[in-house]
C-alpha cells in the first residue's frame, strides 16, 4: 500500500513540469488568435491528445517493462506497426490497398533493421530496448513509405501518357515506371539523408539530447545516436524500396495497362 501511494507522489511530482511547460502552447494559442489563424482549438486539442497519449503509453510501458515475456515486446511492435501502416495508408489513399501494403512494408524494413542490429548484438532482446528503438524507426519508416507512395502515384497521374507510350513499345510496368520509382524513392529518402548529415551540427536529435538530459556523458550520447541515425536510414530505405514493390502492381491491369480507377482522383 505504501508502495502503491509512493509510487503516485512521485508520478504527480514529476508531472507539474510538463503542466508547468504548457505555459509555452498558450502562447502559441494567443499568437494565433492574435493572427486570426483560427488554429486555436487544433493546439489545444493536439497537446491535450498528446498529454492523454503519453500518459497512457507510460503505464503500459511500465507494465511491459516489468514482464519477462517476450509476447508483450512483439504485441507492443505489432501495434506500432499497425498504427503506422494505417497513418502512412491515409497519406497515399488513392494507392489501392495503401494501409496494407504501408504497414507490410514498414514491418519488413523495422523487422529486417531490427534483427540485425540483435543478431549483432548492438541492443539486447529486451523491453526497455527494443521497444523505444522499435518506435524510431517505425516511425521514421511510417513517414517515407507514405511519401513514396503517394509520390509514385502522383507522377504516375501526371507522366501518363509517357507510361502508356513506354507499354505500348513493349515495356514491362516495371520497365515503364522505373523512372518514376527512382524518383519517389530520392525524394522520400532525402530528408533523411539530409538529417543524417546535418545532424549535430544543426540540432541535437532527441536520443542524444534525452541521454545528456538523464546525465549521461556525452560521448556515451554520440554513441548511441550513431546507432540510431544507421538504423533509421536502414529501415526507411528497406520500407520505401518494398512499398514501391508491393504498390506498382495495383496500378496496372493484367494486360498491362494503367489501372483508370486509381488515377482517378
Amino acid at each position: 500500500m505504501e508502495d502503491s501511494s509512493s509510487f503516485w507522489v512521485d508520478f504527480l511530482k514529476g508531472m507539474l513540469k510538463p503542466v508547468a511547460a504548457t505555459c509555452v502552447v498558450l502562447m502559441a494559442v494567443a499568437l494565433s488568435f492574435c493572427q486570426n489563424l483560427g488554429l486555436e482549438k487544433e493546439m489545444i486539442f493536439s497537446i491535450a491528445r498528446a498529454f492523454l497519449q503519453l500518459s497512457v503509453i507510460g503505464f503500459v510501458l511500465q507494465f511491459i517493462f516489468s514482464q519477462k515475456n517476450i509476447a508483450w515486446i512483439l504485441l507492443a511492435y505489432l501495434f506500432m506497426v499497425a498504427v503506422a501502416g494505417y497513418t502512412a495508408g491515409q497519406r497515399a489513399k488513392h494507392v489501392p490497398r495503401g494501409k496494407y501494403v504501408a504497414g507490410a512494408s514498414i514491418l519488413a524494413g523495422t523487422a529486417v533493421t531490427m534483427s540485425l542490429l540483435v543478431l549483432l548484438r548492438v541492443f539486447p532482446f529486451t523491453p526497455r530496448y527494443i521497444i523505444p528503438v522499435a518506435g524510431m524507426m517505425v516511425g521514421n519508416a511510417m513517414t517515407v513509405t507514405g511519401v513514396t507512395m503517394k509520390r509514385l502515384r502522383d507522377d504516375l497521374k501526371v507522366q501518363k501518357n509517357l507510361v502508356e507510350t513506354a507499354l505500348a513499345l513493349g515495356a514491362t510496368p516495371r520497365q515503364a515506371t522505373l523512372q518514376l520509382v527512382k524518383r519517389a524513392l530520392i525524394i522520400a529518402l532525402s530528408p533523411v539523408l539530409d538529417n543524417a548529415k546535418t545532424v549535430g551540427l544543426i540540432s541535437l536529435p532527441g536520443a542524444m539530447t534525452g541521454l545528456i538530459m538523464g546525465g549521461a556523458s556525452p560521448l556515451e550520447a554520440i554513441q548511441l545516436q550513431i546507432v540510431v541515425m544507421n538504423m533509421l536510414i536502414g529501415a526507411a530505405t528497406v520500407s520505401s524500396i518494398t512499398s514501391t514493390y508491393l504498390c506498382w502492381p495495383a496500378f496496372f491491369t493484367k494486360a498491362y495497362q494503367l489501372e483508370p480507377k486509381v488515377l482517378v482522383d
